[in-house]
């Protein structure tokens, strides 16, 4: 891997970056260790006190000048972004999924969906539109318009190490905003990676210093940008346990805050579904990125009369499941991320089995050659009921519980029984279901598919979810407008001066 050789070098030491240069810092060794095979891929320094002003400050000054370039300017800066991603695409997606652990097709589509973000943001930036309302006095227009906001700061989660810094970004930029990317401490390298890809096409574009801003660290540095009053919106991705307190602090200084938290993602499969569709759609969200995905399925509401058929096609699919180095594209499931993770994995199953589930698919920890790091688990299906305990819970982990329904009411009951409210999906042939689950009777999720999975949302649908998944939008419809503030304008072209509601005030 030349790429990531040369990268190591490149950020020995380094983690803190205002765009184009590098700010020393004295901050703690961040150390990255691939769940892959167990090494170390480099150490990032974090961010102090200190740099974190310097970056600050440079933002704001980034901001005075980058809100003054015409948007379709701005886009164009990222349409150039997008393709210098094309041409790293094989490199860094191999970094995604050495340093995070899903799949090679999974990290290469980590990146497909940067480019097309992009490209989103390139036909976004020529039309950043307001309305135009008639006046009830004559002579008078009235209108909205967007401005940009100032500092977006952005905090991610190692599951998606650069996707949805790039949906917070890209629509940023093209905004007028600057940005500081806080990232996972645990996928570093994938942020540096970024920044010197952006870097890059900054400094042929001239783009003010500041712009693009990297604050590598922990908790601690995340505190900072939620509490400071310089950043007007904190973008944040996590535990629906971070996002309250996150929301918290922004909230008292009157911030706004992005949220997309935690989810818990149901397929209802009614007795009219394709059962061949459905198993692909139930296999691949419940395995992809090892569990490890906020769209992740983690239960199968089924009805009673295709129950024991599906769940035989469940069980032999997941026999034939390749688990391994995600760099071989035979593999279809890499490791968790640590073996935090990992234990946290086993005990939720621990947990499921006190409860009553019925393991029908067992799991556990993988041991001997290849899996060395101590990240590697088999995904499992558990019978279980929506009530139990671990069930309302989510497990960031490759486990599935399945369950039976007997009516559509039932089964949305089910599927709305959770505190969280991200996706949600029914595999029917019935247009009459189909409807009623996308109807206000229906799903409670921010996404709401039908005769699909959970997983693989697109670009150009806003995502996010309700509940305890934070409520936040990104990424394509009209998600843009949260990075913007909001003016209404009333011009008089005339020579009088009337008052609205036909106040009169006479001198």
């Amino acid at each position: 891997m030349d790429f990531l050789s040369s990268l190591q070098v490149q950020a020995k030491n380094k983690g803190v970056s205002t765009g184009t240069k590098w700010i020393s810092s004295k901050g703690a060794i961040i150390d990255s260790f691939s769940p892959v095979d167990g090494r170390l891929i480099a150490s990032v320094k974090s961010c102090d006190k200190i740099s974190y002003e310097l970056v600050i400050q440079q933002a704001r000054l980034a901001f005075k000048e980058w809100r003054t370039w015409p948007a379709p300017k701005r886009g164009d800066v990222v349409r150039q972004i997008g393709e210098e991603l094309r041409n790293q695409k094989n490199a860094l997606g191999r970094l995604v999924s050495y340093e995070m652990g899903k799949s090679l097709q999974e990290g290469m589509g980590e990146v497909q969906e940067m480019i097309d973000i992009c490209d989103f943001a390139v036909g976004l930036s020529r039309q950043l539109h307001g309305l135009t309302m008639h006046s009830e006095r004559p002579g008078h227009r009235m209108y909205d318009q967007y401005h940009p906001l100032g500092i977006v700061g952005i905090i991610s989660a190692f599951n998606f190490p650069i996707a949805v810094w790039s949906w917070n970004t890209m629509l940023a930029w093209v905004c007028g905003d600057v940005c500081v990317w806080k990232p996972s401490e645990k996928t570093p390298l994938c942020a540096i990676a970024c920044q010197h890809i952006t870097a890059k096409v900054f400094k042929k574009n001239n783009v003010p210093e500041g712009v693009n801003n990297l604050v590598a660290g922990g908790k601690e540095v995340g505190e900072w940008i939620s509490a400071d009053t310089r950043i007007p919106l904190v973008s944040a991705t996590g535990s629906t346990r971070m996002g309250k307190a996150l929301a918290t602090t922004v909230a008292q200084r009157l911030g706004r805050s992005l949220l997309e938290l935690g989810g818990n993602n149901a397929i209802i499969i009614t007795k009219d579904a394709d059962l061949d569709m459905a198993l692909i759609g139930a296999a691949f969200g419940a395995v992809g990125t090892a569990g490890q995905r906020c769209t992740t399925t983690r239960r199968l509401i089924i009805h009673e009369k295709v129950y024991n058929k599906f769940k035989e096609k469940l069980v032999h699919a997941y026999g034939q499941l390749k688990i391994g180095d995600p760099l071989i594209e035979k593999n279809h499931v890499g490791p968790l991320i640590d073996t935090d993770a990992v234990k946290m994995y086993l005990a939720a199953i621990s947990k499921c089995k006190e409860e009553g589930g019925n393991f029908v698919v067992e799991g556990g920890m993988l041991t001997g050659k290849g899996y060395e790091s101590g990240c590697y688990v088999k995904p499992c299906i558990a019978e279980a009921k929506n009530s139990y305990e671990i069930v309302q819970h989510e497990t960031f982990a490759p486990i599935l519980y399945i369950m039976k329904y007997k009516t559509l009411e039932e089964a949305i009951d089910m599927q709305n029984s959770v505190p969280q409210g991200l996706s949600s999906a029914i595999i029917t042939g019935n247009l009459r279901e189909a409807e009623k689950f996308l109807s206000s009777e229906g799903s409670d999720c921010g996404i709401a598919n039908v005769n699909i999975g959970t997983s693989g949302a697109e670009i150009g649908g806003a995502f996010g979810g309700e509940k305890e998944t934070g409520g936040g939008r990104e990424s394509g419809s009209d998600a843009w407008k949260v990075y913007m503030r909001r003016q209404t304008n009333t011009i008089n072209y005339t020579d009088k001066l009337p008052l609205a509601q036909g106040i009169r005030f006479d001198l």
